[in-house]
């Protein structure tokens, strides 16, 4: 019976449905982030609002009018309220164009 249970809970936790966020997405311009790495404007980063930091080093999945895109978790964005992300330009662009300013987007944890 235990092993049956340890594999149920297995199987539970591999079709569980995504947890989706929603807020506002921006652009910075990464240097040396909270988490203790240097990035630069090409590397595909996000800096988390304090009520989502604490996840240094894990993907994030991105959605926004249709077009997806993948980034690290590497910066806390103080400003950020929520759950809204600061993200890398490129990261952005992959997304909408940088004039955009502030889009809002879904996400997930990868």
């Amino acid at each position: 019976m235990y092993s049956v249970t340890k594999m149920i809970i297995a199987v539970g936790a591999l079709v569980a449905p995504t947890l989706a966020f929603s807020g506002d997405m921006t652009y910075y311009y990464p240097g040396l982030g909270a988490c203790g790495r240097t990035n630069s404007d090409a590397d595909a980063v996000v800096a988390m609002s304090p009520n989502q930091y604490g996840h240094c080093g894990q993907k994030i999945n991105i959605h926004y009018n249709g077009k997806t895109a993948s980034a690290t978790v590497v910066d806390k964005c103080p400003g950020c309220g929520g759950d809204s992300i600061d993200v890398s330009p490129s990261v952005f662009q992959t997304l909408a164009p940088l004039s955009a300013g502030r889009v809002q987007v879904t996400w997930s944890y990868a």
